[in-house]
């Protein structure tokens, strides 16, 4: 209530603001950035971002890692800075003081919004410490991780694969419904620090590294208020649980139909001649979704690919709301970001397991997005494949691209 309240309070006195959307002589200076959002308990998630001027417009990219998440959508007036996420449904709206931003970070929901404060400081392209030594332990390599939920009781494993190159830090964690995308940091003083924002979550982790082969009291920071612990040991044959093996249909189907309407409001199913005599991805996906997002920019050029000798790929989107015309704006901006070319679909479902389960009876249980169901000529079901490892996850992800695609090209030549 009281972070509703704020919003409340601060999209009085700035909604007028906003609608003007013009740029004046106020813009963000050009050049590298370091902000930092506020959790609840009080750390501090930093990441970093460059604001660079082309052809008389303003765009910045966010930095995590190896990836640059470019956002074209800023507007100022007078002192205000108001910052648009081209995905994800989030925005900063702040105010530009002595060269520093003071704001917050809005993040939408259905009928609520999540806020954190944001600060920011331009000049600053160090994440964690200004100053790094070269530490004396290196956690290059793959780790065998636990994360631990308090509140729920239930211990998660996963992966971490991690680069060091003297202080700076780059990997991710993998778990068996999708990856932390790219993270960054640092290692200083024998502890580990990794930190990502991309519109949709804000993540720190931090941890002790007791030895070369162990990490200790490990703290894992999420949005506004998720806090959840881990610890770590190196293990080179770490695995997770296969993709394949954790959904399923009921037991006597063999095949999945549906009707959701497109973008147009025409109703699409996998009965409609479009499909018929073809191999069919079915993605279950959504906006709100970076796993999703970067499983959609992996099956674009896959479908540019295949289309021609019989691919087709059809989206279910699951979002958080119910509205058409929300959900439809959310995904015009999606399918316009990576240019879509296959069929996007509003399920009217949100994005909850149990909500997945109702507008599919025939999935026997249904356990993270995204999923994707691979469909052969004849209709059926040939395989289910839950989460998805993005280019963060380095060898995972080229390892599941030749796989999958050798799947494709097989159920391609069947008779």
């Amino acid at each position: 209530m009281k972070n509703c309240f704020k919003i409340i309070i601060f999209t009085i006195l700035l909604s007028g603001l906003f609608a003007c959307k013009s740029k004046t002589d106020h813009a963000l200076e050009q050049g590298i950035w370091r902000a930092t959002l506020k959790t609840i308990s009080g750390a501090s998630i930093p990441f970093n971002f460059e604001v660079i001027d082309s052809a008389d417009q303003q765009f910045l990219e966010i930095i995590n890692g190896d990836e640059r998440f470019r956002v074209n959508e800023i507007y100022t007036e007078s002192d205000s800075i108001f910052i648009k996420m081209p995905l994800f449904d989030s925005e900063i709206r702040a105010k530009l003081k002595n060269g520093s931003l003071h704001g917050q970070w809005i993040k939408h929901f259905a009928d609520s919004s999540e806020v954190m404060m944001l600060e920011a400081q331009k000049g600053y392209s160090w994440r964690f410490f200004k100053a790094k030594t070269k530490p004396e332990l290196v956690v290059t390599g793959s780790w065998s991780v636990t994360f631990h939920d308090a509140k729920t009781g239930n211990s998660i494993p996963a992966i971490g694969e991690f680069t060091q190159q003297d202080g700076r830090l780059i990997g991710t964690f993998l778990t068996s419904t999708g990856d932390y995308r790219f993270l960054e940091g640092t290692v200083s003083d024998n502890k580990l620090y990794l930190s990502c924002f991309d519109g949709s979550h804000a993540f720190l982790f931090t941890g002790k590294i007791l030895d070369s082969n162990t990490i200790v009291d490990g703290n894992f920071y999420s949005g506004l208020s998720s806090v959840q612990t881990w610890t770590a040991r190196k293990d080179d044959n770490a695995i997770l649980p296969d993709a394949y093996s954790m959904t399923a249909l009921r037991d006597g189907f063999d095949k999945i139909d549906f009707s959701f309407p497109d973008l147009n409001g025409k109703n699409v199913s996998l009965s409609d001649s479009k499909f018929k005599n073809k191999v069919v991805l079915v993605q279950f996906f959504g906006s709100w979704c970076p796993n999703c997002m970067d499983e959609t920019a992996y099956l674009v050029p896959l479908y540019k690919k295949y289309q021609e000798k019989g691919l087709e790929i059809v989206a279910l989107a699951y979002e958080r709301t119910r509205d058409y015309e929300r959900s439809k704006r959310n995904l015009l901006r999606l399918r316009e970001r990576f240019d879509v070319p296959y069929v996007m679909l509003i399920t009217g479902y949100i994005n909850d397991k149990a909500e997945v389960a109702k507008s599919l009876p025939m999935l026997k249980q249904f356990v993270a997005f995204p999923t994707m169901i691979i469909i052969d000529k004849q209709g059926k079901v040939r395989k289910i494949h839950t989460g998805f490892s993005g280019p963060g996850t380095g060898v995972h992800y080229a390892d599941f691209k030749n796989e999958f695609e050798k799947t494709i090209e097989n159920l391609l030549i069947e008779e």
